[in-house]
């Protein structure tokens, strides 16, 4: 494949005539993230979300995605639904896209995300472009099946499922490269998972595999879907948290990031834990569970903290994908050096060479984090593994 360096530069590849791209946008995608929630899917909840104090980004994620492609195919010509679902971030892009869907009542829900999917299947688009998280494509693939290909823009909290690109900007090219018939893009078959969300609330992970659809691959550009844990990882793992758990300063808070790698630590303490959350501990004590931003923040002043957080399996994940409340603003304030990764080394293996990626939604914050960072494998081990964006 051209270097993405090399595209960039000014050299604008050229779709065949008549090149369609399809885009849905769910405005409210990922909104529960930074607040706690772990989703945004149905009305009560957004409403809960808006309650907290968040705001809407996935037209930024969006924003972002079609700033790439409108370098790399500025003539692509683009299908969509009206306002936030699509219309307004690609008019801002430059793009004079052609309206399919106009939800009915000035409210997007997952109803009008199918019908605008439907309506682009029957137009004919190349690939369908949705901007959300697992529910979206959820949604999505319900609407297309296996009749298009369709492409992940991450905006969500829960992005399990393997049609997203590792992040905005990723998508963005990776539909250039693939509108553009680039040899080294791949269609392959793309699982499709999401979590019960009152499940995920209550603490429960209950995944599920809804289906699989067709989605453009390249290994640099694409998620791979969540894995689990493998054989033989425990004892390691329980050792490692006893040692991170020992060497707790005092006075320093600690934040627990969620997942069972990180519960370890606090098992190890003897505290209470979130399974799916982010907690804190401060002297030994947990002093917050189940956190979101505001409140990590809160906790954070006047005094050091530290972050400790595991690798999402299969997909290489460090910060934007099921943490999004230890956000940028909490990453930047605890800063590079005070942040612990555990893994074990087959979760390591198993990402075949892939670096770790983070996507925090803030150009700067990612910057700080890439480059490579240790990774705690087993009790005084650790491995220096590569973090990019």
């Amino acid at each position: 494949m051209t270097s993405n360096a090399s595209i960039l530069e000014g050299n604008v590849v050229s779709a065949r005539t008549g090149t369609a791209l399809g885009l849905v946008i769910n405005p409210f995608a990922g909104m529960g993230g930074s607040v706690g929630l772990k989703g945004t899917d149905g009305k009560e909840i957004l409403r809960q979300a808006v309650r907290r104090g968040a705001s809407p980004h996935a037209n930024d994620k969006a924003a972002d995605a079609l700033s790439l492609l409108s370098t790399v195919l500025p003539e692509v010509g683009i299908f969509t639904a009206s306002g936030v679902m699509g219309e307004d971030a690609a008019c801002n892009a430059g793009f004079r896209p052609i309206v399919l869907h106009r939800p009915r009542r000035g409210e997007s829900t997952g109803a009008d995300t199918i019908a605008a999917a439907c309506a682009m299947v029957h137009r004919g688009v190349d690939l369908l472009l949705f901007v959300g998280g697992d529910g979206t494509a959820r949604d999505v693939l319900t609407a297309v099946n296996d009749r298009i290909p369709i492409l992940g823009v991450p905006a969500g909290v829960k992005m399990h499922s393997a049609v997203f690109a590792t992040n905005p900007n990723n998508a963005g090219l990776l539909a250039a490269f693939y509108l553009a018939r680039d040899p080294t893009v791949l269609i392959r078959d793309a699982e499709v998972m999401d979590l019960d969300e009152e499940a995920f609330r209550n603490d429960r992970l209950s995944a599920q595999l809804f289906g699989y659809a067709r989605s453009p691959f390249e290994r640099r550009l694409s998620q791979n879907a969540k894995a689990g844990g493998r054989p033989g990882e425990d004892a390691a793992l329980d050792a490692v948290a006893r040692q991170v758990a020992a060497s707790m300063q005092p006075g320093r808070l600690y934040i627990l990031g969620p997942g069972t790698t990180t519960r370890r630590v606090s098992n190890a303490l003897g505290l209470p834990s979130t399974l799916l959350g982010v907690d804190a501990v401060l002297d030994g004590k947990a002093i917050g569970l189940d956190l979101d931003e505001r409140s990590l923040l809160k906790l954070m002043r006047h005094r050091e903290a530290q972050i400790v957080v595991g690798v999402l399996g299969g997909q290489g994940s460090l910060f934007g994908r099921g943490n999004q409340q230890i956000s940028a603003e909490v990453i930047r304030r605890t800063g590079r050096d005070r942040i612990t990764v555990i893994a074990s080394i087959e979760k390591l293996i198993a990402l075949g060479g892939t670096p770790l990626h983070v996507d925090t939604g803030n150009e700067d914050v990612d910057a700080l984090l890439s480059g490579h960072i240790r990774v705690e494998t087993a009790p005084g081990q650790s491995t220096p593994f590569r973090v990019t964006t």
